[in-house]
């Protein structure tokens, strides 16, 4: 089964909620540029029911180059993840 895509996500929920499509769309990228800003602000943004962006810092480590078995050094550096939240864990599995 094919995934769905962002047109038939938009048309879907279009449909669902009694709105324009353009309406969703603009309604999604504004939640979208907002989860963005907050998780560079404060650290995380929460999406209720689904989950939370949450900004990490990683410590420096030890690595190993695949190619020559060297012993490399990686650098401390801050990537952002997704936790899944519990309901949706649930209803999902």
């Amino acid at each position: 089964m094919p995934k769905m895509t962002k047109s038939q996500m938009m048309s879907e929920l279009s449909e669902k909620c009694g709105l324009a499509k353009k309406d969703v769309i603009s309604l999604m990228d504004e939640m979208i540029a907002l989860a963005y800003k907050e998780v560079k602000k404060n650290g995380e943004f929460t999406i209720p029911g689904v989950g939370k962006l949450v900004k990490v810092k990683r410590k420096a480590r030890q690595g190993r180059n695949p190619a020559t078995g060297e012993t490399i050094q990686i650098p401390a550096k801050t990537v952002v993840k997704f936790r899944v939240a519990k309901a949706a864990k649930e209803a999902v599995l």
